[in-house]
Formats: structure tokens, sequence, C-alpha cells
């Protein structure tokens, strides 16, 4: 009877769905769960870039506050710069994630906090 069960062809279906497994597509994430992420991530970046990290982060609270999701900290790590300056880009390409399934006044606020980053990656 086992070898009934473990068929040549029972072996192989098993190989094949082992080695290349059904996979869900990928959901695109809320634009609510994109902002607390390049919140926290700019937070995280450790470098003040003459004010304009927080000048971000605080554009995304306002823009949160309007979706009504709460967002804290201004934490700070000890890192080189070229690390926070990635942490800065992924947060900006989050926000522009974001930016695609939102209008009006949190927009507005996502956009000024790009806009933030983008000066802040200017500075040396």
């Amino acid at each position: 009877m086992l070898s009934k069960l473990w068929s040549p062809l029972t072996i192989l279906s098993l190989l094949l769905w082992v080695t290349n497994p059904t996979t869900l597509p990928a959901q695109p994430a809320p634009p609510a769960a994109l902002l607390r992420e390049a919140y926290l991530t700019l937070s995280a970046a450790d470098h003040d870039y003459k004010g304009h990290r927080v000048e971000a982060m605080k554009e995304i609270e306002a823009a949160a506050r309007l979706l009504k999701v709460d967002l804290r900290g201004d934490g700070k790590g000890r890192e080189r710069q070229g690390v926070s300056d990635e942490q800065l880009r992924a947060a900006r390409s989050l926000l522009g994630q974001a930016r695609a399934e939102l209008n009006g006044r949190p927009l507005k606020r996502v956009d000024k906090a790009i806009g933030q980053i983008d000066i802040a990656l200017k500075i040396r």
C-alpha cells in the first residue's frame, strides 16, 4: 500500500511543488502602513540634515493625523552618513508609493515631506 502512495508520479509532483510552490501575488500596502514605515525609517536615520529630516517627519505626522493614524517619536541611531542617506531614500520611496493612493490635504503633506527629504539628501 505504501508503494501506491509514493508512486514516481506522486514523488515528481511533490518535488515540483517544493521547488516551485504556488505563492499569492503581493498586495500593495495601504497608505497608512506606508506612512508609518516611512516615518519609522526617517526616525532611525542618525543625521540631522539641517532639520529637513525632522521637517519631513512633521509633514508625515500631519498627513497621518488627517488619516487618523498615530505616529510618534524622533529616534536617532549611531550610523554613518551613507546609511542614513539610504534610510531617507527608502522613506522617500515609501512616500512615493503612498501618494498614489492619497488626495487632498494628506497628499499635500506627503508631497511636502518628499520635498524636505529631497533637500535633506542634498546636504553634506
